[in-house]
């Protein structure tokens, strides 16, 4: 089974390639298909699950790179003419759920994940492809089953109320832009005032990091306001529990600091209708946390005395551009990242497949691995030991980025190419 997905993967990648490169406006209309799954299983076992289907109008994600993803991650969603075999769209993503299968609980129990997607309305019926790939880059489970536009079981939900929002910055149309939605979680009504300076600070923050500080005009900023039940996110381990528009909670895999919602549905019913690419969700929390997930969320306490604008930075480099943490506490045998497998993520290397990396960034001499000196901590690239958790065996490119540390005022040369190369892929 194992060999057949793996061919399957090789296929769809491949042919990708060799097709022409699609016309949006042949084969999709100006609306977009929400796709929600179930992922679930044990550390061992995965099982993907279509859960239900809707739709709604108007379409603002890319309409050029169709064919073509950004990033691996650590799973893809792949539209296919079931009968030309023309892959028509790609998108790549990574879930917490995956992230939740390298946890002890997923020893001892087995868990299930909601899992949401949008794509371009398709003209005519198409067959999807759901794969996610395991710590080896190997697909470890599949799910392929047709959509068809015409399917009375389609929910259209064009007609319902949207949640209040507007752009806080416009700089084009959403077919040019790329659109960050801004969402506020925890906020009473009377709150949104703060909310709103939260996010115009926010914006001001990543704007003051390169490449984002040269090419902020290429994005949409777009503040959604849903009033919470109650002022706060929970927090288990201190006995909170609170009623809040996303339901977002600190503990997440029992892990004090880490933020997220698993209720992503309500998430994605809360967006219905509203122009965004990429989410940023501000919590109405002084405890300090976050959690940020390629192509899914960016989720940061709004409210914290310290670092709150800086772990913002940080979560956005994961959702938006895929960087890995840089950062070392320890060597656990089951590795996210093991030695006989290059990471997709751009700015950490196993050496397995360096020259995929940033070995053109380095100067002439440097060595591999390369020994901590003191100075350049910032700018000197090179290959320092230690990121991706591990102490040992997962390297960076610099001593010091803002993907490591908190205090570090800029991204590393390594981490801004990769940032500006996802932007590139979003608008040129």
């Amino acid at each position: 089974m194992r060999h057949y997905l793996l061919a399957a993967f090789l296929f769809l990648t491949s042919h990708s390639l060799q097709a022409a490169v699609v016309d949006f406006d042949t084969h999709f209309s100006d609306s977009t298909l929400r796709i929600d799954y179930i992922f679930s299983g044990t550390n061992r076992t995965q099982h993907i699950a279509l859960d239900q289907l809707s739709k709604s109008a108007g379409w603002f994600g890319r309409r050029h790179n169709l064919q073509r993803l950004p990033l691996e991650g650590n799973g893809q969603l792949t539209m296919v003419d079931p009968q030309t075999g023309d892959t028509l769209y790609r998108h790549s993503f990574s879930t917490l759920f995956q992230e939740w299968q390298e946890t002890e609980e997923a020893r001892h129990v087995e868990k299930a994940f909601e899992n949401t997607f949008i794509v371009p309305m398709p003209r005519r019926a198409v067959d999807m492809v759901v794969q996610l790939v395991d710590t080896h880059r190997r697909v470890s489970s599949s799910l392929r089953h047709r959509i068809d536009p015409a399917d009375i079981l389609i929910r259209d939900r064009s007609g319902e109320e949207q949640t209040p929002w507007h752009y806080i910055r416009k700089n084009g149309d959403s077919q040019e832009k790329i659109d960050v939605a801004f969402i506020a979680e925890g906020f009473a009504a009377d709150q949104m005032d703060y909310f709103l300076a939260l996010c115009d600070s926010s914006i001001a923050a990543l704007a003051a990091h390169e490449p984002f500080r040269s090419l902020i005009d290429r994005f949409n900023f777009i503040a959604v306001t849903p009033v919470s039940h109650d002022n706060g996110v929970t927090i288990p381990h201190k006995g909170l529990w609170y009623d809040t528009a996303l339901a977002s909670s600190f503990d997440t895999f029992y892990s004090n600091r880490y933020l997220t919602t698993l209720h992503i549905k309500k998430l994605y019913d809360v967006m219905t209708g509203i122009p965004f690419e990429h989410f940023i969700i501000l919590a109405n929390t002084p405890e300090y946390g976050g959690g940020g997930i390629f192509n899914f969320y960016n989720l940061a306490s709004a409210r914290t005395k310290h670092y709150k604008l800086e772990v913002i930075v940080h979560e956005f480099g994961h959702s938006f551009a895929g960087l890995a943490d840089e950062y070392a506490y320890g060597d656990d045998p089951e590795t996210h990242y093991p030695a006989d497998t290059e990471p997709w993520e751009p700015n950490i290397t196993t050496l397995h497949d360096f020259n995929s990396k940033w070995a053109d960034m380095m100067q002439q001499g440097t060595p591999v691995p390369t020994s901590p000196d003191g100075r350049d901590v910032t700018t000197k690239v090179g290959v320092y030991e230690g990121a991706g958790y591990q102490t040992k065996g997962v390297y960076r490119p610099v001593q010091e980025c803002r993907m490591k540390v908190n205090n570090v005022p800029e991204f590393c040369p390594v981490c801004q190419r990769a940032i500006t190369d996802i932007i590139k892929f979003y608008t040129e």
